[in-house]
């Protein structure tokens, strides 16, 4: 039996000693390798998102810096709107029946028939005069004709039998027909001994009492018929040429807070030689808030513009002799004011319509806009 030496043994062990010890530390290097890869990537992820977090908090603070820096504005984004050119001036409303109804003949006042409020009828009796000796003398021509009308019929069957003088039966015919007049004017004069109503409408005013004396042409009652209102106003001359029947009317009447739209019904021709005015009239709706003599204000629109750019007076400059407006602009992360050349027309209601310069969309500066120039850093 063969016995290998103790040095044999003792070499081999060796050599296997180091095989293992080489093996395990090509593994712990892997490992290693693998470890530090992981960490490498964490300590990656970790420097990407505080160098992201850095970015952002200096884009923050330069943007804060630019801020305050800026000037704060308020803007007006233009839009296409209808735009009306009109004349505003005061007037008074006023109706075409506002009677003051006076007595025809004089006398004392008998009856008094109505009171203030009451409704009338045109024709209506409002109040009589005392008419005794009209109905007197009535009575007494009434019977004169009779005897007359009995003269006359005998007088013309005897004219017609070719009895009496032909002057007979003119004296008898003229006697009758004088007294058919007499009565007649007495009955006009029983009917003048009445105050009637011309029109129909509301009693607004009674000015007498029985007992009282009157004189014809005295103002004894108003009676005022609001069917058809109107306003009446005196207008510049210098739109007599602007201004048209038919045209558009804004009417508004402050004592009752009410804007009514209307038309103009008549334009005068003639013009006032002392306040260089003439007299425009725009017929009103029957209203139960409406008076006669309130005061109303008037805007007459005599031209408008469908789609028109508009803004507001105050916001037009004049610099160097040029018209301007202020609008905001966007530059990159910057918003500046930018000097904007304009053409307009002519002022209402404290608005004015941009003819060349501006476009739908722009932002106009309506608040901050004094003292800006070109370029200038604004805030919104």
């Amino acid at each position: 039996m063969y016995c290998m030496k103790p040095s044999l043994i003792f070499h081999l062990f060796l050599v296997w000693a180091v095989a293992c010890l080489l093996t395990a530390c090509s593994t712990s290097t892997a490992e290693n390798k693998q470890a530090r890869l992981e960490q490498l990537k964490t300590e990656h992820a970790r420097l990407t998102k505080e160098i992201q977090q850095l970015e952002e908090s200096l884009a923050l603070e330069k943007q804060d810096t630019t801020t305050l820096n800026a000037k704060e504005v308020e803007t007006l984004t233009l839009a296409p709107q209808s735009f009306d050119y009109f004349v505003q001036t005061q007037g008074i409303v006023d109706v075409e029946d506002n009677i003051q109804v006076s007595a025809k003949s004089a006398g004392v006042i008998t009856n008094v028939l109505v009171k203030e409020g009451d409704p009338v009828a045109k024709g209506q009796v409002l109040a009589r005069i005392d008419n005794a000796l009209i109905l007197r003398n009535i009575e007494e021509v009434k019977t004169s004709l009779e005897l007359a009308d009995n003269l006359y019929e005998r007088q013309q069957k005897l004219w017609e039998k070719k009895i009496g003088t032909e002057i007979q039966y003119l004296q008898a015919k003229n006697n009758k027909e004088s007294l058919e007049k007499r009565l007649a004017t007495l009955h006009t004069q029983d009917e003048m001994s009445q105050i009637v109503a011309p029109i129909r409408g509301r009693v607004d005013e009674v000015n007498i009492k029985e007992g009282e004396n009157i004189a014809p042409g005295m103002p004894s009652f108003r009676v005022i018929n609001t069917d058809n209102m109107k306003v009446k106003a005196d207008i510049s001359e210098a739109y007599i040429s602007m201004i048209h029947q038919g045209d558009k009317v804004m009417v508004q009447v402050p004592d009752v807070k009410q804007t009514l739209e209307a038309k103009v019904t008549f334009v005068g021709n003639n013009i006032n030689p002392l306040s260089r005015t003439f007299t425009l009239e725009v017929s009103l709706p029957s209203l139960p808030t409406l008076r006669p003599n309130m005061a109303a204000i008037i805007r007459v629109v005599f031209h408008s513009e469908p789609s028109a750019i508009v803004v507001p007076i105050n916001v037009v400059q004049n610099i160097a002799g040029e018209q301007v407006v202020y609008v905001v602009e966007t530059a990159g992360n910057k918003t500046i004011a930018r000097k904007r050349p304009v053409k307009i027309s002519k002022v209402y209601n404290h608005q004015v319509q941009a003819t060349s310069g501006l476009n739908p969309g722009d932002k106009v500066i309506t608040v901050g806009f004094q003292g800006l120039s070109d370029g200038e850093l604004v805030s919104l």
